[in-house]
């Protein structure tokens, strides 16, 4: 079933210049196993249309369930430079919750705000 990534984990951010630092953290080890197969560097750039301008980097944080995102050129040239009301990493953090996710069937019961997916 296709679900956002809001029901397997939740971010973290932080900018600095021109670039977005972002965590993604796994509720549980099965959900970090799927982050890692299909949330790569490639797709998380794509999901932002152009907004992210410069190369993704990916780190692996297993002993915390966690991707650590580095996008480079993220933030219009950066924050203070920028005339976007919300150019921080914060926004693309939030952003990303929204990304699509294959689950498997038997970890539905697992997933986070079980009443959102009965809407869908």
């Amino acid at each position: 079933m296709q679900v956002l990534l809001q029901h397997l984990a939740h971010t973290r951010s932080g900018d600095k210049g021109n670039t977005s630092n972002i965590s993604v953290f796994a509720y549980q080890p099965a959900f970090y196993e799927l982050l890692k197969s299909q949330l790569t560097a490639e797709r998380f750039k794509d999901f932002y249309g152009g907004a992210i301008t410069g190369q993704v980097l990916r780190y692996e944080v297993d002993n915390l369930q966690a991707l650590n995102f580095v996008a480079h050129g993220a933030l219009g040239g950066g924050v203070s430079r920028s005339l976007c009301l919300d150019n921080y990493g914060k926004a693309l953090s939030a952003a990303i919750l929204g990304f699509p996710m294959e689950v498997p069937e038997p970890l539905l019961p697992q997933l986070r705000g079980q009443h959102l997916l009965a809407a869908m």
